[in-house]
């Protein structure tokens, strides 16, 4: 009868795993998370706090920029510049204390010239588990390497030249066995593939404009093909990430992206730009230039240009840099609402539960329910400023302010 009972708790406990395990658990591994869209598939994420209150850890900043914690089970990773040694630092932290376990120096190069609302460390890392990948600018080079968990520096490649006076912002997207980095700056603009175990190119495109942009690439399944969707270099395309062959692309509608697109409906959505403000939806089963034929809906009122919007049920929110939100319903591009949230925005927004969550600059959280009326579910204040986007793993949410690396929510387990 013993037997039988450990048997029985055994199966229920296993069953209890098994159910709830892939809802209340996500890893949080690159730019805009696990699908790179700013979606969490959690539900227990919190909304409320504030500078004192629901926070588990708060640590401070060895270092300054602007990109977004990344997070593997019980490891953080974290990337900063220490301006007055020209140092760009790699950090391994404990996801469960924030104690910083190691710091690697990845390059020590002179400060680039960059926008005022730039940093020197803006690109996020990407991990597949085993690897780290980062990016960085030096001097007038591209910068990629990889480091393992305890930040032994597995390669370092120099892929291209890169050139801008805003600075440098491109965050690695990993697929299948590579590392695919953005390229498009004031020159011979390009988009590269590394081999993830060596660092040897892959393939490299050339993309014609010769534009500075800043946008990820997005990675999606499609109608049956595999979809690298970039905007920025003038133009929106499309691309098989496998070797960098072009689907689509749509010329414009503006020079200058930072913005990553999202997809959701059957749609790619994106915002630009400078100097002109759009935003589109946009059809992805076309071949060649769908200028003239794929564009489901445009819209220029409220448009960003930095903070990359956000796909939620079946509506398309983002907010203008300058502070005014809209939500859209994602189909039509009727809009439903657009109101004032915060003050100015840096950050991308991210998504939980139903809830999407907008960190203005000043560090102030506005935790909102898409639908028919702008509906604020929580106002939440750091105390300080704050120009990253939020990170969402196993039921906490990760916030890099100025100075502080902040775990919002229950101390991890």
């Amino acid at each position: 009868m013993y037997r039988h009972q450990k048997i029985v708790l055994l199966a229920i406990i296993l069953t209890a795993a098994i159910d709830v395990s892939p809802s209340c658990a996500e890893d949080w591994p690159g730019w805009r998370g696990p699908r790179g869209d700013g979606s969490s598939l959690e539900t227990n994420v919190p909304t409320h706090w504030n500078a004192t209150e629901n926070i588990a850890w708060k640590v401070p900043l060895p270092g300054t920029g602007h990109a977004s914690p990344v997070i593997w089970q019980d490891r953080l990773f974290l990337v900063w510049a220490v301006e007055e040694r020209e140092q760009r630092v790699l950090g391994g932290f404990d996801r469960r204390t924030g104690e910083l376990l190691w710091q690697q120096v990845v390059v020590t190069a002179p400060l680039e010239d960059k926008h005022g609302l730039n940093s020197y460390a803006s690109s996020t890392p990407a991990t597949d588990g085993e690897l780290l990948y980062v990016a960085f600018l030096d001097r007038d080079s591209m910068l990629v390497a990889a480091y393992d968990f305890d930040g032994r520096q597995q390669w370092l490649v120099r892929p291209g030249p890169f050139a801008s006076k805003h600075g440098f912002c491109s965050c690695p997207v990993l697929f299948e066995d590579l590392v695919i980095v953005n390229g498009d700056h004031d020159g011979e603009s390009y988009v590269v593939a590394l081999d993830r175990a060596t660092g040897e190119t892959r393939w490299k495109i050339d993309r014609a404009n010769h534009t500075r942009s800043y946008s990820t690439p997005l990675v999606r399944e499609i109608d049956g093909r595999t979809q690298m969707i970039l905007s920025g270099n003038k133009c929106v395309a499309s691309y098989d990430p496998r070797d960098g062959r072009q689907h689509w692309i749509i010329d414009g509608p503006t020079e200058q992206f930072v913005a990553t697109c999202v997809y959701g409906e059957g749609l790619i959505f994106m915002t630009c730009g400078f100097p002109d403000y759009h935003i589109l939806a946009i059809r992805p089963d076309g071949e060649g230039n769908v200028t003239d034929s794929h564009i489901a809906w445009r819209e220029t009122k409220g448009a960003s240009y930095v903070p990359s919007p956000i796909f939620a049920g079946s509506h398309f929110l983002l907010t203008a840099d300058g502070g005014v939100a809209s939500c859209f319903q994602a189909t039509s591009g009727d809009r439903v609402w657009m109101k004032r949230l915060g003050s100015h925005y840096s950050g991308s927004p991210v998504t939980a539960g139903g809830l999407v969550y907008f960190t203005d600059d000043e560090g102030i959280t506005k935790v909102i329910r898409p639908g028919a009326e702008l509906e604020v579910v929580a106002e939440n204040s750091l105390g300080e400023s704050c120009y990253s986007s939020p990170a969402i793993s196993q039921g906490n949410l990760f916030i890099r302010g100025e100075k502080h690396l902040y775990c919002i929510g229950p101390r991890p387990q």
